[in-house]
């Protein structure tokens, strides 16, 4: 199980394309990791209203989920290797 002690970040992407190859990659590999997505358009609960006042007007729309994919701090060096390796 990973959990916010024992994980690190391996890889941070806008693009669904690359968190899906690296995330089949590190299955294929039997390396366990977690994705966390961050949407940019919804509120953000440490400052509620900000994006109320602002919007999202400008942002491009590629650019409004954020995608960071964590692996276990053990495995952090082979699922290094396998990012490096991915076509």
């Amino acid at each position: 199980m990973i959990t916010i002690f024992n994980r690190k970040e391996l890889f941070m992407t806008y693009s669904m394309e690359k968190q899906a190859a690296l995330r089949q990659a590190l299955a294929d590999a039997g390396i366990d990791y977690t994705v966390q997505t961050m949407d940019r358009s919804s509120p953000s609960p440490f400052s509620a209203g900000s994006r109320g006042r602002m919007g999202t007007f400008g942002t491009p729309m590629e650019r409004m989920l954020t995608y960071v994919i964590y692996v276990k701090k053990k495995d952090y060096e082979y699922a290094q290797y396998i990012l490096r390796n991915l076509s």
